[in-house]
């Protein structure tokens, strides 16, 4: 009793309301500010975004000249990279185009055969077709060069008819000779052979292609499969994947069916015009087709100095015009919009794109420019929802859905 009583009570803290009152009240404020706030964001819009939040409403911490500097330090680092490894880089995307060009093919035989037998039939048959197309592109030029050596007396006649001309018009012995001195067969046939040499090399890689073709149609055997199980993850990345894959097989069969009907009709030319060895012309302006935009001016060179060798300027300016007006119309007009269709890229682009890869990757970029643009868009523009607004700028169309694969 004597210690409860003299022991004092605790006096219970009283919490103080009204610092806590003014904070919920604050907080409420803050909420119903940027609820209003988004709701005139939201009826401002078109209504299109469906109540979605866009890029423009979400704002990076960053300003945008440092994000743009930023990304494009990086992209210069990443791309000289890609130059720096291009001698390996350049025939694994080869390699993977022809593994995704042989895939319906895959479809349609694992129908009926057991799978190593699926993976070895399509291994072939890519190889069967590099190897020819390769090996077509060599006899051309091989066959350039040996009938070059056939035209050493017509060369040398058309330089003194033009010397002579020189002498007329009233230039000088000093001009004419430097002029002369730099016109020789034999440096034009050394190109050839240094071509050729190139292309030799290319056919030595053929190898290396051959096992990477082996070991991605091992491994895609189960691949699409798992890229739809990843779907359930990552839908866009998966579609914008799958966009890359339908637009590559779209491309290069437009570019093989453009290819054939220029060929036809150049080698018809070429055979009415008695240019010699037409069909080997022909067959070098189907392989140079799959080079967008100036693969014709590549095939034009060899007809056109052999009309001159053969028959003079007035025959090698028929060959160049008749050249340019089939290849002008088909290959820069109508089969650019085709393309432009097919795979969602402007003709402007394109064309773009063949000089910025044959840059940084060699000739295989010239040759896989579309497939490259085809998936640096899927991995930057396609797989990011926010990007989508860039779809108008770089194809011909509006933004839309994928189209599915029926290749």
């Amino acid at each position: 009793m004597i210690l409860s009583s003299t022991v004092p009570r605790a006096t219970p803290v009283r919490a103080h309301p009204v610092p806590v009152k003014r904070s919920l009240e604050s907080a409420r404020r803050t909420a119903a500010a940027a609820s209003h706030l988004t709701r005139v964001s939201l009826e401002a819009g078109d209504g299109a975004n469906d109540g979605a939040v866009t890029s423009e409403q979400v704002r990076s911490p960053w300003p945008r000249g440092s994000v743009v500097l930023l990304t494009g330090a990086a992209a210069v680092v990443v791309l000289g990279g890609v130059h720096a490894v291009r001698g390996i880089l350049g025939p694994v995307f080869l390699a993977l185009v022809l593994t995704i060009v042989a895939h319906p093919l895959r479809r349609y035989l694992r129908r009926w055969l057991p799978e190593w037998l699926v993976s070895t039939t399509c291994v072939l048959v890519v190889f069967l077709v590099v190897a020819g197309l390769a090996v077509m592109l060599v006899l051309s030029v091989a066959r350039f060069g040996t009938m070059l050596a056939t035209y050493q007396d017509e060369f040398q006649k058309l330089v003194d008819d033009g010397v002579a001309w020189l002498h007329r018009i009233g230039v000088s012995d000093d001009q004419i000779s430097g002029l002369a001195s730099s016109f020789d067969l034999g440096r034009l046939s050394g190109v050839v052979g240094a071509a050729l040499a190139d292309l030799a090399g290319v056919l030595s890689s053929l190898v290396f292609i051959l096992a990477l073709c082996l070991f991605m149609a091992i491994d895609g055997s189960r691949f699409p499969e798992r890229l739809v199980a990843a779907g359930a993850a990552r839908s866009y990345l998966v579609r914008a994947l799958a966009g890359f894959a339908v637009g590559t097989r779209r491309y290069l069969v437009v570019s093989t069916v453009f290819g054939l009907i220029v060929a036809a009709l150049d080698t018809i030319a070429l055979a009415i015009l008695d240019i010699p060895a037409p069909w080997v012309w022909g067959v070098l302006a189907f392989l140079t087709n799959y080079i967008p935009n100036i693969g014709f001016v590549i095939g034009l060179i060899p007809p056109a100095i052999l009309a001159l060798l053969d028959d003079g300027f007035g025959k090698m300016v028929l060959v160049i015009v008749i050249y340019s007006a089939l290849n002008l119309v088909i290959q820069s007009g109508i089969q650019p919009k085709v393309v432009g269709d097919a795979v969602g890229l402007s003709t402007t682009l394109t064309f773009v794109s063949l000089v910025f890869w044959a840059f940084i990757i060699g000739p295989v970029g010239a040759i896989m420019a579309v497939p490259l643009s085809l998936l640096v868009r899927a991995l930057l523009v396609d797989a990011d929802p926010s990007t989508g607004w860039l779809v108008p700028l770089i194809a011909n169309r509006d933004a839309e859905e994928p189209a599915p694969d029926r290749s």
